[in-house]
C-alpha cells in the first residue's frame, strides 16, 4: 500500500506532503491557518492505523475509498478535541497500513476520533437525525470518538451526542463494510443532577434485527450481548426517558464489539 499524507490550504495549495509505502510520517512546522485540511491518500482501499494529530488517540480505520480529508478544527469545532490538539507550529501525523492480526483482531468497531459532518469515506461514521442546537460538543461524531469521561457536558473531555430534547432522535453507526458484531456497549452522559437519563432504547441492524435495551442510572459501561450477526450499520433509535425532572438525556459512548467479517 502507498500511503500519502497532505497539508493543504483553503485554496488546494499543497503545505506540505510525505509519501512512502506502507508507513508514512508527516512533520508539519508551522501553525495551521482556518481553511487547512489534513489528508490521507492511499494506493488502495483497506484499514490503516491513523493518527492526524499527538494529541489525538491513533485509530484503526477503514478507508472505503483511497483518500480522506479531515478540515482542521477551529472555534466551536476545537472545543470537542483536547487543547492541545492542532494547536502550535509542529505537528506529526502518520498512517500505517494495518497489520493482518490487528484487523481480525476483536475490537470497538465503532471508533473513529477523526469522524466529521463530511466524512464520506473513512469508518466508521456516525450520523444522527438531530444534534443539540447543531453545536459541535452535541454532535454525533462525539460518541464513537472514544471520549468517555461523562460526569460533566459540553467541552473535551465531556463531549456527547445531544438530542435537543426530541423523542425521535436516533444515531447509526455505519462501519462501510460487513462486520461481525456481538456486543454493544453504551456511555450515558452522567451529569447528574443536570442530565436525566434513558430506561430503555431499540438498535436497529442493517439486516434488520431489532432488539430492545433495558438501561439505567449509571456513568458506567452498560453491556448488552448480541447473537453474532454480519451487518453494515446499526441504529440507536426509540430513547426512553426515565421520570426525572431534568429535560437532558444525552449519550456519552457507543461502541460495537466484533471483528471484520471478512477475516
Amino acid at each position: 500500500m502507498k500511503l500519502t499524507l497532505k497539508v493543504v490550504n483553503a485554496a488546494g495549495i499543497v503545505l506540505a506532503q510525505s509519501n512512502s509505502g506502507d508507513e508514512a510520517f508527516l512533520v508539519y512546522r508551522a501553525a495551521y491557518s482556518e481553511g487547512d485540511s489534513i489528508v490521507v491518500e492511499t494506493s488502495q482501499p483497506g484499514h490503516i492505523l491513523l493518527s492526524f494529530d499527538a494529541g489525538i488517540q491513533p485509530a484503526l480505520v477503514f478507508l472505503a475509498e483511497t483518500s480522506f480529508t479531515m478540515p482542521v478544527p477551529f472555534g466551536a469545532k476545537q472545543k470537542t478535541y483536547a487543547p492541545q490538539a492542532f494547536l502550535g507550529d509542529l505537528h506529526r501525523i502518520s498512517a500505517r497500513r494495518a497489520a493482518a492480526e490487528e484487523v481480525s483482531a476483536r475490537r470497538n468497531l465503532a471508533l473513529n476520533p477523526f469522524d466529521d459532518h463530511a466524512n464520506s469515506s473513512l469508518f466508521p461514521h456516525a450520523s444522527a437525525n438531530v444534534e443539540t442546537r447543531g453545536e459541535a460538543v452535541f454532535a454525533a461524531r462525539n460518541a464513537i470518538d472514544g471520549e468517555k469521561a461523562n460526569t460533566d457536558h459540553g467541552f473535551w473531555p465531556y463531549t456527547s451526542w445531544g438530542i435537543n430534547r426530541d423523542p425521535a432522535a436516533a444515531l447509526t453507526v455505519n462501519f462501510g463494510r460487513p462486520v461481525l458484531v456481538d456486543q454493544l456497549a453504551i456511555y450515558l452522559r452522567a451529569d447528574f443532577p443536570h442530565d436525566a437519563w434513558w430506561d430503555k432504547a431499540c438498535v436497529t441492524f442493517s439486516d434488520g434485527y431489532t432488539t430492545s435495551l433495558a438501561l439505567v442510572k449509571t456513568g458506567a459501561a452498560q453491556l448488552f450481548e448480541i447473537e453474532p450477526r454480519t451487518v453494515e450499520w446499526v441504529t440507536l433509535h426509540d430513547l426512553k426517558k426515565a421520570e426525572d425532572p431534568s429535560p437532558f438525556p444525552a449519550l456519552t459512548q457507543i461502541e460495537v464489539w466484533g471483528v471484520d467479517a471478512a477475516t
